[in-house]
This record gives C-alpha cells, sequence and structure tokens, in this order.
C-alpha cells in the first residue's frame, strides 16, 4: 500500500478543485495511462514504430495544464501526452500523428510524440534538448508586446537545465519580465545519466536566482501542490511581475523511449519506491477516503477507458499512410513552375511504377 493510500480522512490534503473537477482530473491522468500502456504494447507488437511514455508524470503534466487559460502557449518536449489531452486535444488526432496516416494533421512528416495542434496553440515538439525552451520565451515576449494576458509554458526534463538553450532562455525572460512558466519535469534521468551526475545544484529551482526570479520546487506527484504553484505563477506573470521556474520532482517509470532498456541503469528498488508514490493511486485514494466514489466505480472506468482506447486505435489503423504526392504541399502558398514539372513527373512514376508509395 502506497503512503498516499493509507491516509486518513483527518490528514488529507485540501481540495484545490471541487470534487467533480477532481473527478474529471482523475479521468485524465487514468486515460494518459491507458494511452500509454496500449501506445507501449503496440510499438512492441510492431504495430508503432516509435513511442515515448509517460508513466509517473501524469499529475505534474494534468496539474500544471489544468492551471492554464486556453489562450496560453504550450511548448513541449516530447512527453507530454496528458497535457495534449488536458488541453482538449482529441484522442484521434494524437493517434493520427503517432501511426502518421493520412488524417495525421503534419502529414507524416514528425517523428511519432511530436505533435501539435495549432488551435489549442500546444506547439510541435522538436527532438534537440532544451529549444522550446527558447521558442516559449519569445512567444511570451511578442504576446505582452501585443497586450495579451496570457502566459507560455515550455515543458522540459532535468536533463534540458544543462542546456544552452535553458540558460539563454531563463536570462532573456528574466532581464525581460517575459511571462512564462518554465516547468521542468524532474524525472531523476536524463535518458540514462541521473540527476546528481548533471549538477551539483541543490535543486533545479534554485536556478532562477542566478536570473533575478522565483524558482519553486513541489511533489510532483501531488496534484494539488503542482495546481496550486502553476496557477500562482501564472498570476505573477500576467499582473507583469515576470516569469517563475518550477520544478516538479517526480519520476519516469518507465523507459526513456521505447529504443531504451532502463533495466541497464537503475535498479528494482529504485523503481518499487517510487511506484508507492504512484501520483494516480495518490489522487484515488485521496477521493476514496472521503467517499467520492468507490474502488468499483475506479476499475470500471478503467475499463471504459481501454476499450475507448482500444476502439480508437482500430479505427486509426484503418486509415492508409499519406498521399505521396503531399510532399509536395506546404512549400509555398502556390507551387513554383520548377514544382510543378517535379510533380509531374512524380505522378509520372508513380503510374509506372517505378516508384512505390
Amino acid at each position: 500500500m502506497s503512503a498516499a493510500a493509507s491516509r486518513t480522512t483527518t490528514d488529507l490534503p485540501e481540495p484545490s478543485l471541487p470534487d467533480p473537477d477532481l473527478l474529471k482530473v482523475l479521468r485524465t491522468m487514468a486515460l494518459a495511462r491507458a494511452v500509454d500502456e496500449r501506445c507501449m504494447n503496440l510499438q512492441r507488437q510492431g504495430r508503432l514504430g516509435f513511442y515515448v511514455p509517460l508513466e509517473g508524470q501524469e499529475a505534474a503534466q494534468v496539474g500544471c495544464a489544468w492551471a492554464l487559460q486556453p489562450g496560453d502557449w504550450v511548448c513541449p518536449a516530447y512527453r507530454e501526452l496528458a497535457v495534449a489531452l488536458t488541453r482538449g486535444v482529441p484522442l484521434r488526432d494524437i493517434l493520427n500523428q503517432l501511426y502518421g496516416n493520412s488524417a495525421d494533421l503534419s502529414k507524416g512528416r514528425q517523428m511519432p510524440n511530436h505533435y501539435g495542434f495549432r488551435q489549442h496553440r500546444f506547439l510541435s515538439a522538436s527532438s534537440p534538448i532544451g529549444t522550446q525552451i527558447i521558442h516559449a520565451v519569445g512567444l511570451a515576449y511578442a504576446s505582452r508586446y501585443k497586450g495579451e494576458k496570457v502566459v507560455a509554458v515550455p515543458f522540459f526534463g532535468d536533463g534540458a537545465t544543462s542546456s544552452n538553450d535553458f540558460h539563454s532562455g531563463m536570462n532573456f525572460a528574466g532581464v525581460y519580465k517575459a511571462p512564462v512558466v518554465f516547468f521542468c519535469q524532474n524525472n531523476q534521468w536524463a535518458i540514462s545519466l541521473p540527476r546528481e551526475k548533471q549538477t551539483h545544484s541543490s535543486t533545479l529551482a534554485i536556478k532562477a536566482n542566478a536570473y533575478g526570479f522565483p524558482g519553486v520546487q513541489v511533489d510532483g506527484n501531488d496534484f494539488h501542490a503542482v495546481y496550486r504553484a502553476v496557477k500562482e505563477a501564472r498570476a505573477r506573470a500576467v499582473a507583469g511581475e515576470g516569469p517563475t521556474l518550477i520544478e516538479a520532482v517526480t519520476y519516469r517509470m518507465g523507459p526513456h523511449s521505447t529504443s531504451d532498456d532502463p533495466r541497464r541503469y537503475r535498479t528494482p528498488q529504485e523503481l518499487a519506491t517510487w511506484k508507492a508514490r504512484d501520483p494516480i493511486e495518490r489522487l484515488k485514494s485521496e477521493l476514496l477516503a472521503r467517499g467520492v466514489f468507490s474502488e468499483a466505480q475506479f476499475e470500471s472506468l478503467q475499463e471504459e477507458l481501454r476499450s475507448m482506447v482500444q476502439k480508437e486505435v482500430q479505427e486509426v489503423e484503418k486509415m492508409g499512410p499519406p498521399a505521396a504526392t503531399s510532399l509536395f504541399d506546404d512549400v509555398w502558398a502556390s507551387l513554383s513552375p520548377n514544382l510543378e514539372e517535379e510533380r509531374k513527373e512524380f505522378e509520372e512514376l508513380l503510374r509506372e511504377g517505378v516508384i512505390r508509395p
């Protein structure tokens, strides 16, 4: 039994949201876990080429995203599935991108987990570490210049705090008081490099001191703590008081990606310790202790979500790949004469079977 599960009704944390909203939070976290489990299995079966899991980081992601407004900018890394779901991105759109099929908004041009959704102000991810940090700072500075009361939130891991872009972004945001909420998910591992081997700072949050703005460390497995910290940081930012660095201390329970084997660099004992702090079990236990719902209802919810994910996957897998000629799209508003000629030649080669889509 986890520490969260052993709490009594007298020492439960003060809810940050009404119980109906917390049930929605729990559902979103459980949905992210269900998608995660299914996509990991799909990749192992050879049905997905690549996947980046987030198991263990659901409270950090949902807690942060829940505190934002629709107009705020999200600048993700490549693990922010729960953020996208909280922002209202349809699961079908996410799965289409993972498969790179004909319905994929990015037309199969991005790596899996590198999705972007303009309608939800959710930027496309980029594989190079930390680049989203300076993108967020630029967006935040431009938004303030335009008079918009919004913030930009770059999501990144502990490893990214050693990148050039982290320090460049922090310095610019501090000097110009850009409305940024820097959100670091300290999941203890930068792939196989432990946090203690990449920095000797007592915390990651303390790095904000060098740039003249607050740094806050919170329990990243506690939805309430994350939600409150981000809500306060957002209020500071839109009031013109500048950025905040939030370090959400959490843990990546699964591999860095499906190309990684964490058994080579961490112990079963370490994993067991963090599994006892599972953020979903923590929030579930709190709601059970308050009598908001029952264990049977939670089990029913899990079955419902797994069934929904399975049906979505079945529909997505019916879709074929993007049209081969789509590689000529989106270069210019209208094709240049030389591209028109190249497209005609390409179509002829497709008809002759010289090139196979």
